[in-house]
């Protein structure tokens, strides 16, 4: 299953990127889960996001960085799910900031899951796209509204 969420923002594509750290992801931490950061090496190849749930659930979620670039309109970096709390199979966010003008960006998060099967898919997509929907609000913020 697959999930984009498109945000405008201020800023010229690639100062955007660089400012997707350790601040911005602590951020963008879903309200209603109590997590903390065990391990955020970074947003390159070969860089490790690891969060542990301590409430509603109890759950290790691991991903590694699997790709990372820029060109002439656009920046990104690709994390994948190598350690999934259940009902999650699989997991691959690309985070891509897209030129739109000088100043300002879109923020693309796009994001490709599946659950252990294709009911609890059905069942996760809601939840996923409720988990991200406020990121629209935290990137405008952080960054401004373009």
């Amino acid at each position: 299953m697959n999930i984009q969420l498109k945000t405008p923002v201020k800023g010229d594509y690639r100062d955007v990127m660089a400012r997707f750290d350790r601040q911005l992801f602590e951020a963008l931490a879903p309200k209603g889960a109590k997590m903390e950061i065990v391990a955020f090496t970074g947003s390159q190849k070969g860089d490790t996001v690891h969060i542990r749930f301590v409430s509603p659930i109890q759950a290790d979620w691991v991903s590694k960085i699997t790709e990372h670039g820029s060109n002439e309109k656009e920046a990104w970096f690709v994390d994948e799910g190598v350690q999934l709390p259940f009902p999650l199979g699989y997991w691959k966010h690309r985070h891509l900031v897209r030129k739109l003008t000088d100043d300002t960006s879109c923020i693309i998060d796009d994001i490709t899951f599946r659950g252990t099967n294709r009911f609890l898919s059905l069942l996760l997509y809601p939840a996923i796209y409720l988990g991200f929907y406020p990121r629209k609000k935290i990137y405008r913020r952080y960054f401004g509204a373009a």
